[in-house]
């Protein structure tokens, strides 16, 4: 990992606080999802977590509870709600239940996704349904149910954590399945920036610039082999941070890099977040050209 440390992002100033704010986060029990939890846990906001896993899993480590802890360690107010996000009324019983615990919600961030990278012969339809549900309809449900609450908020945002639209059949080929899944998370994104432009609500997408050294990344393909090529996750929490605390009716409808997020906001020095050896061993992720810049 690089030694120098990294420069803070414009957002930690405080005027750019999620202080008092109600951040509601999907798929919060480890990883990514985990780390924008915590992140807005140590300005002070109330964050509920949200998540399948309340109990520990052998395959895979992490829970809600865990995540909660460190939300609290980082000064923040945790709100466990155990969801599958398969099922609507799951979700709106999330939703109500934050709303009533912390009296509105101001951020929604769609952070949890299904992973199934698996050809078209394949992948069952079980398979198909399952990333269908948590990365189409799953977005859909949460953000639906918190509308209510978002168009009471002074700052209202919904962050997508899906890539920009490639229209590239290199996507499509290899895993037609999980790119159908995520690509259509990102027309939500499209969508809805126009569609609630009028409520003030932004609504955007973020999407790693690199391989992301996340729980379910290093249980697949192993911890020497990821790290080899990525960044730790809290370079995404960092850029959630600062597009999240951004005026809502100036940042709607954007398909962001953490990279060009965080360029935004004045950081010139990415290195504290590589734990590759070097800069160019950096893996570009999905969907992202591996020949194209990867920050503007």
């Amino acid at each position: 990992m690089g030694t120098t440390e990294r420069e803070a992002p414009v957002g930690n100033d405080e005027t750019r606080t999620l202080e008092g704010r109600v951040a509601l986060v999907t798929g919060a029990s480890r990883g990514i999802g985990r780390e924008i939890a915590v992140r807005a846990g140590r300005d002070g906001a109330k964050v509920a977590l949200l998540a399948r896993t309340d109990m520990p899993d052998p395959r895979i480590s992490g829970t809600l509870w865990e995540a909660a802890d460190a939300v609290r360690a980082a000064g923040g107010q945790p709100f466990v709600v155990t969801c599958d996000l398969r099922d609507g009324a799951h979700v709106t019983a999330a939703v109500s239940k934050t709303a009533e615990r912390f009296g509105g919600i101001d951020i929604v961030v769609n952070n949890a996704g299904a992973l199934d990278l698996r050809p078209t012969a394949e992948l069952s339809p079980t398979g198909f349904q399952r990333l269908i549900g948590v990365n189409v309809a799953g977005v859909f449900a949460v953000t639906q149910a918190a509308l209510g609450y978002l168009r009471q908020s002074d700052n209202p945002h919904v962050l997508n954590i899906s890539p920009p639209l490639q229209l590239d059949p290199s996507w499509l080929t290899p895993h037609v399945g999980h790119t159908v899944s995520k690509y259509a998370e990102s027309l939500l994104t499209m969508g809805w920036a126009a569609e609630l432009a009028a409520d003030g609500i932004a609504v955007n997408s973020l999407w790693p610039a690199t391989t992301i050294a996340s729980t379910g990344m290093l249980t697949v393909m192993g911890e020497d082999v990821v790290n080899a090529q990525a960044r730790t996750p809290e370079i995404m929490a960092d850029a959630v941070h600062a597009l999240v605390t951004r005026p809502a009716t100036e940042c709607t409808g954007g398909f962001y890099t953490d990279e060009q997020v965080l360029r935004e906001e004045g950081v010139s020095d990415l290195s504290g977040y590589r734990l590759a050896a070097r800069e160019e061993d950096l893996t570009p992720n999905f969907y992202l050209t591996p020949t194209a810049p990867r920050s503007t």
